[in-house]
């Protein structure tokens, strides 16, 4: 009952070939990935990705999806040998998903470990585009951006581990209208209206337009506010994990720490059955797009009841009672992670509340139109301006010199909760805290007898022994530093660990 679970980020980047805009994005993607797993010594690079737990068919609302019937994009359980799929040794998973280069973070359990990972993620692309510059050679653009501005869109996506016992329904009526409206402390803005951009102007979030349903289980057609996906990658009949497609790629740590630790806090009063007004809107998917495109947060939120709000209302009142929770379970804050996210939420909301602009240091959407405003003043630029989608553009590159946003970031002109150097730890060591620890370690001091992992299991290939060692890992908080560090260390190699943990000297 407190902003901590676990959760974690996943990153599709946007890609380009200067001056080849038809270049193959696929074949791209999969240079990126090689190029870093090249580089890092390919203690990666061998390890393969184990399919056998994964079913992205399974729908939480009790059904599965015909295998004949879904769309290619649903298929995520279906090697293919064509495309590049490592994993790394801070425990991410770096891989092309959808013509896009991704990069998955490891599990992790408070919103500031979220945010020094998925940072971590920016460092791993900066890199690769710094191998692939090669002399002679057009190289590769990256950015963390969700929208081309020509009509495609690619996801930033959150996991949150949940309980099982908590009613799908529940979820889904809580959530909708949070999703709904949370795009206006995290969402990323972008200049156009409408999935192509064919209408000027300058809207809140990046991905809101390409949603069309409340709830549905697809990721890239007919995209839902809640996804159903049911595919908890722990032990089933235990948890759920939460599959969020509706947020955008954020730059800003006190975007990225809301993002995160105030969806956590929903959760955590969802399962606890302790969230007392039913905000259940009445028309959430045009609601959705009609609060991204004005940022004067004015736009009319109607509910299902007729009380009419603003967005930022709405949010004051999942604030009020996220306080009353945690003043009736806890007595107040449990932890400093929980009474971080809480204070920021309360200072975010006042500033929305009485001069967005005023935010401009700590949400992506105000720093962005900031920018572009003075960019706009200064040439007399008006919104269709074609320089003004270049700067919407250039403002992700992940380049530390291109991208606009880390010229921001030099100049200090942006708020950082988590230092460059535990950055820098993170692109190669692991969180301490679940079972990233023992895949990730696993990698780095045994990377040749290490043939897959996933999420929950480790395939071993050790010599002398007939056929590969699988060890399963469905309990996230397990294979931790505490528990598995010793083991780890004690180990001289892969059949080493594994003689001791058949021993039951510890378990990952």
């Amino acid at each position: 009952m407190t902003v901590r679970r676990v959760m974690g980020i996943e990153t599709e980047y946007g890609i380009s070939v200067p001056g080849n805009p038809d270049a193959n994005p696929m074949v791209l993607s999969g240079r990126v990935v090689t190029a870093y797993a090249s580089q890092v010594g390919m203690r990666a690079a061998r390890a393969g990705w184990d399919y056998e737990d994964e079913s992205p068919l399974h729908d939480a609302r009790g059904f599965d999806i015909d295998r004949n019937q879904a769309d290619a994009s649903q298929l995520t359980d279906e090697d293919d040998p064509t495309l590049a799929n490592v994993v790394l040794t801070n425990g991410a998973r770096l891989y092309v998903d959808h013509a896009h280069p991704e990069y998955s973070s490891p599990e992790i359990t408070t919103p500031r470990a979220a945010i020094t990972w998925d940072r971590a993620g920016e460092l791993v692309m900066r890199e690769a585009v710094r191998l692939l510059a090669i002399p002679g050679s057009p190289g590769v653009n990256l950015y963390k951006n969700n929208t081309d501005g020509k009509g495609s869109s690619y996801g930033t996506h959150e996991n949150y581990l949940m309980s099982r016992e908590t009613p799908f329904g529940e979820i889904v009526r809580h959530l909708v209208p949070f999703f709904t409206v949370r795009q206006v402390m995290c969402g990323s803005g972008r200049v156009g209206i409408g999935t192509e951009s064919t209408r000027s102007g300058f809207q809140i979030a990046q991905r809101s337009d390409f949603f069309e349903v409340e709830v549905g289980l697809e990721t890239t057609l007919k995209r839902p506010i809640v996804n159903t996906r049911d595919e908890p990658h722990a032990v089933a009949d235990r948890y759920r994990r939460l599959h969020v497609i509706i947020g955008d790629a954020n730059h800003c740590d006190v975007a990225n720490l809301l993002k995160m630790g105030t969806t956590s806090l929903v959760l955590g009063m969802i399962e606890d059955g302790a969230l007392t007004d039913d905000l259940t809107l009445a028309q959430p998917v045009t609601t959705l797009r009609d609060i991204s495109h004005d940022t004067t947060l004015q736009t009319p939120v109607k509910l299902l009841d007729g009380r009419v709000m603003t967005s930022v209302q709405v949010l004051w009142r999942y604030y009020e009672m996220c306080q009353a929770w945690l003043e009736r379970t806890h007595g107040g804050m449990p932890d400093e992670d929980t009474k971080e996210v809480m204070t920021r939420w309360e200072q975010v909301l006042t500033g929305l509340e009485t001069d967005p602009m005023s935010l401009h240091r700590e949400l992506d959407w105000v720093a962005k139109l900031r920018l572009l405003r003075s960019y706009a003043e200064r040439g007399g630029l008006d919104w269709n301006d074609p320089r003004l989608r270049a700067i919407d553009i250039q403002w992700s590159d992940v380049r530390e010199d291109k991208g606009l946003f880390n010229r921001l970031l030099a100049k200090g002109a942006v708020e950082r909760l988590i230092d460059d150097e535990a950055v820098r730890r993170a692109v190669t060591e692991p969180p301490e805290d679940t079972r990233a620890y023992f895949r990730g370690t696993c990698l780095a001091r045994f990377p040749q007898e290490v043939a897959a992992a996933s999420w929950d299991s480790i395939i071993f290939d050790v010599a002398g022994q007939p056929s590969l060692q699988r060890v399963p890992m469905l309990e996230p908080e397990r294979g931790t530093r505490a528990t598995v560090g010793a083991l780890l260390e004690a180990s001289s190699d892969a059949g080493d660990l594994l003689r001791r943990l058949s021993q039951g000297e510890s378990g990952a």
